[in-house]
């Protein structure tokens, strides 16, 4: 049985925070403002700890809603990085396609999650209400891994064109530890899945 609860919380709020700063990003890079865009991203990077920092240690901000909302946050700024980053050539097309690739699979996996752990009669209403807590998310260790060391390309791309390494052998093995830990993480959830999921009971 599915539970009520306050989906307004600080958490949430800061994930939220960080999805209106994506586009903001995408934006800043594809007119090659990378100074802004740096402070940009390290604002979205402080939502991200903050808003895990105040779920760990106040019971009351913690929410099954953050728990899907977090990550969908993590990937919706990241995929927008990563398509600006290489329309602006910094990073590898085969690589934002093998990211983008997952995270669309994951972003689909959570949406069919929810239409599952909802009782029936399933409805829109129910679907969508943020209220209605049926699940949550836990990611994968290697899932964690991934989304710092995708964070970590992302700034190191950023401050490429700032500080002039944009050639840096250093930014290619980045590449190739993100397409690792990328393809890792895949798997992870593909053999974890079950795992990852706690439905919701009374």
């Amino acid at each position: 049985m599915p539970q009520y609860e306050n989906p307004w919380t600080i958490p949430n709020m800061l994930s939220m925070t960080r999805i209106g700063l994506a586009p903001v990003l995408g934006y800043l890079i594809i007119e090659e403002d990378f100074n802004i865009a740096l402070g940009v991203f390290a604002l979205a990077g402080l939502t991200d700890l903050l808003d895990g920092f105040i779920a760990r240690n106040w019971a009351s901000q913690k929410s099954a809603l953050g728990s899907a909302l977090d990550p969908l946050a993590d990937k919706i700024l990241i995929s927008i990085l990563y398509v600006s980053l290489t329309y602006a050539d910094l990073i590898p097309v085969p690589l934002t396609y093998m990211i983008i690739s997952r995270d669309v699979m994951l972003i689909a996996a959570v949406f069919y999650v929810r239409y599952r752990t909802l009782p029936t009669p399933r409805t829109l209403s129910k679907y969508f209400n943020p209220c209605y807590a049926t699940a949550r998310l836990k990611p994968t260790f290697i899932s964690k891994v991934n989304t710092a060391v995708q964070l970590i390309l992302v700034a190191a791309s950023l401050a490429a064109p700032v500080f002039n390494y944009a050639d840096s052998i250093y930014l290619q093995i980045l590449w190739c530890c993100t397409a690792f830990t990328t393809g890792a993480s895949a798997y992870s959830y593909y053999h974890y899945g079950r795992k990852t999921v706690q439905v919701i009971k009374d």
